[in-house]
């Protein structure tokens, strides 16, 4: 099977769930899972960040930055298509009761510099308390300028606000770019990390910040029920994919580049976009159910929208990038 609707579909290598299966566990809600405690330290020292906590989801992780950082009544920033106001349920206004100002964004993922000037809202008893900017790094694929973000976080230190970043694939833009993890950090309050994305991990996102925020955000993740016990099983494989899995990214990157590539040459169909490990393809309404069944049948995975995500990771190579560019082809040419 080749599944290109998610870099998230990714299963533990046999060299991965060897190394879980050795991992030393302890109680990660009392503090002492040793594997835990070395995936925490070593992260946050490379991002250079005092302190992190490990959690089970970049979702829940994102969701304590902003329980952390608003009150309710408060108010955060962010792009309209961002995951962490389009994606993630509402979290922070259905738990937090904190306000979501989604402003429009570029193609790049940008919001407008005067747009995030213009929506922060004075001390006024009729307004929410703006509180907080969050950006997304990389942003459907694309990586995000980096003088960009330091506008942006300068720009939040001068009015007074936290940032926080929304890094589930921050290492593809760290690989795509040769920038380190702290670079890309640099400028945040609080960065979420994910590792059940192209790092390939089953499960596991680590939350960084300073020390009283990450004390607190401890506080929160066992409200929100994302205390964990022997999760050093877990934390083993983030650990493993930290160590194996981040430079192999530019492999992701090279077989997207592939796809699109191959891809554009069909016709029916359009390339709107190819970034980092994604691939954005237009396709007329009326072909994409019959489109994807057609795909389906022969053992590939897409979900075909008008607007089509493909997205490489490590279960996939160029021999099957090639296959799916060649499939594709037949079907338009066949139907179209």
């Amino acid at each position: 099977m080749i599944d290109l609707r998610s870099d998230t579909v990714t299963r533990p290598t046999e060299a991965m769930l060897a190394t879980m299966a050795r991992a030393a566990v302890g109680d990660d809600v009392w503090g002492d899972d040793p594997s835990v405690r070395m995936l925490e330290m070593e992260v946050a020292d490379r991002a250079g960040f005092a302190a992190a906590a490990f959690f089970p989801s970049a979702t829940q992780s994102n969701l304590t930055a902003l329980l952390v950082h608003c009150g309710r009544g408060d108010e955060y920033i962010a792009g309209q298509l961002s995951h962490i106001y389009h994606d993630e349920g509402g979290g922070g206004a259905v738990l937090g009761g904190i306000q979501p100002q989604p402003l429009s964004q570029d193609a790049q993922g940008r919001m407008g510099l005067e747009d995030i000037a213009a929506a922060i809202k004075d001390d006024d008893i009729h307004h929410a308390r703006t509180r907080l900017i969050c950006l997304e790094n990389t942003f459907h694929g694309k990586v995000l300028p980096q003088d960009y973000i330091n506008t942006v976080t300068g720009l939040a230190a001068e009015r007074g606000l936290a940032s926080h970043l929304d890094g589930a694939r921050l290492f593809n833009a760290s690989v795509a770019t040769g920038k380190s993890l702290a670079e890309l950090c640099a400028g945040f309050d609080s960065v979420t990390l994910c590792f059940s994305k192209g790092l390939g991990a089953p499960v596991g996102a680590l939350l960084l910040g300073g020390e009283r925020f990450i004390s607190a955000a401890r506080r929160w993740r066992k409200t929100l029920g994302g205390g964990m016990r022997q999760s050093g099983l877990l934390a083993a494989a983030c650990q493993y994919a930290l160590t194996h899995h981040v430079e192999r990214l530019a492999d992701d990157h090279r077989h997207a580049r592939l796809l699109g590539e191959w891809l554009a040459c069909v016709p029916g169909i359009s390339v709107a976009e190819q970034a980092t490990n994604m691939v954005y393809v237009n396709v007329p309404r009326p072909y994409c159910a019959d489109l994807e069944a057609w795909l389906a049948e022969r053992d590939i995975l897409v979900a075909v929208r008008p607007r089509t995500r493909m997205v490489t990771h490590l279960d996939v190579g160029e021999s099957d990038v090639r296959r799916v560019a060649s499939e594709i082809g037949a079907w338009c040419a066949a139907n179209t």
